[in-house]
């Protein structure tokens, strides 16, 4: 019997990767209420808040929980949840990942090209990446309204400006949750991987690595019962910002893949037994790892934001800051 069959046993394990749920409820919390409790000051004070903390240990779980919502529905947004890279750095053995499709069409054409599509193959990285911009955008809006709202000058539109920084602050909070879940699936190896599942039936397997459906027994129960928030938190990396969001999430995704031998060597030498202090080690590391992204990514979308642009028609973040341009035009859109 397998090592691993007291966990098989104890969950229904769905044969396609659009079926499976990367790291189950207890892992994705960890890991947004980690992030979020490590952020810096340098970011807005509603995002250190306690209740921000319990808001984005859910948040991080929505997009899991909107599963089953309806065939078009999941046929669209399952496969934002993973990419199947092989060992030769190929998607299902096709297209290279590297240099990454500028588009999501133009990745659609490589994968075609090879008779596959982004719904087999997944788009994950393209699903962080949009998330990343909206983030960028959400907080530079905050960015003017906040400074809205302190200017003297443009008093007469104070209440529309507070009321739309709460509807700002929610919508940022969403996106959060969503950016959230996307990085974190991607800190789990079988998520970046044509072995998701088992390793897979079509590709050589001569170190007799378990072809077993391991995938949700070690995101779920066995992170649930053995890893613990405060193992997740002091794993975390100190704070990292490159200001090339593009690349930092490639390689992210890269580095995750690397770690699918490990975990299949792990599985054969009976690390993930429950209880196995190298289980615990290996899945606290990984989750640490999907916290420290998330919450540099934050500050990365923090910092950008006072470059750009919003509104309609477009003005500058730092204009406004500066008092130089109302807003009020641009943000109510007087057409």
């Amino acid at each position: 019997m397998s090592r691993l069959s007291p966990l098989i046993v104890a969950v229904l394990i769905a044969a396609l990767p659009s079926q499976l749920w990367a790291w189950g409820g207890a892992g994705h919390r960890m890991q947004g209420q980690a992030a979020i409790r490590a952020l810096p000051a340098e970011v807005p004070a509603f995002l250190r808040t306690q209740r921000a903390v319990i808001e984005m240990g859910e948040l991080a779980r929505e997009m899991d929980r909107s599963k089953g919502s309806g065939r078009l529905h999941g046929h669209d947004r399952d496969a934002a949840h993973f990419i199947d890279l092989d060992e030769n750095g190929r998607i299902l053995g096709g297209p290279p990942f590297l240099p990454l499709a500028a588009t999501r069409a133009d990745y659609e054409t490589q994968l075609r090209a090879a008779n596959l599509d982004q719904w087999k193959g997944g788009y994950l990285p393209y699903a962080i990446l949009d998330r990343m911009q909206q983030l960028t955008t959400d907080f530079a809006y905050w960015r003017v309204l906040t400074a809205a709202i302190a200017n003297p000058n443009w008093r007469a539109n104070r209440a529309w400006f507070r009321s739309d920084l709460a509807r700002r602050e929610h919508l940022l909070m969403e996106n959060l949750g969503d950016l959230a879940h996307l990085v974190g699936d991607g800190s789990q190896p079988l998520h970046v991987s044509v072995h998701y599942n088992g390793w897979a039936d079509n590709y050589p397997n001569p170190k007799g690595y378990t072809r077993a459906r391991i995938h949700g027994p070690f995101e779920s129960e066995f992170v649930r019962d053995n890893v613990r928030p405060e193992m997740v938190a002091s794993r975390m990396a100190p704070l990292r910002v490159t200001g090339n969001v593009t690349d930092r999430v490639t390689s992210y995704l890269i580095a995750s893949e690397r770690q699918v031998i490990p975990f299949y060597e792990l599985e054969k030498a009976g690390g993930l037994t429950p209880g196995d202090w190298r289980g615990k080690a290996f899945a606290s590391e990984r989750l640490a790892v999907g916290a420290s992204e998330f919450r540099d990514l934050i500050v990365e979308a923090w910092r950008a934001s006072l470059d750009r642009q919003v509104g309609w028609r477009p003005i500058s973040v730092k204009d406004v800051i500066a008092g130089k341009v109302d807003p009020y035009p641009a943000l109510y859109s007087i057409d």
